[in-house]
């Protein structure tokens, strides 16, 4: 079973960018058919998804949220990373890492998940 390791800081300051990184603990993120996931949970609110880096390097970004972000991998390290800019108050959450499988679109889940960073924003 993959793991999945959220990394970063914790506290942003408000206009900053929230940058978070997901460490891959076996396999490769290049691996026909996942996709590497960031979803975040605000306080008291539901699951929302950030974005997604597939195996081939396509990214894939939620409307609300694609203005100001950016997913990035290093292949050789095991790693994808979030960039999140212009960060105000309400981008505080528990961020986590997901590996979703995508074989199409009836045939996609989330099969392992790191357990989540908080990131507070907040001056």
């Amino acid at each position: 079973q993959v793991q999945l390791q959220e990394s970063g800081p914790g506290l942003v300051k408000p206009s900053q960018t929230l940058s978070l990184t997901c460490t891959v603990s076996s396999g490769s993120i290049t691996t026909s058919f996942y996709g590497w996931s960031w979803i975040r949970q605000p306080p008291g609110k539901g699951l929302e998804w950030i974005g997604v880096i597939a195996y081939d390097g396509l990214t894939y970004y939620s409307p609300a949220l694609k203005n100001r972000t950016s997913i990035s991998r290093d292949t050789s390290k095991k790693e994808f990373s979030l960039q999140l800019s212009s960060v105000t108050p309400e981008d505080t959450a528990v961020y986590y890492c997901a590996r979703r499988f995508d074989y199409s679109t009836a045939v996609r889940y989330y099969d392992s998940w790191g357990q989540g960073t908080q990131v507070t924003v907040s001056s």
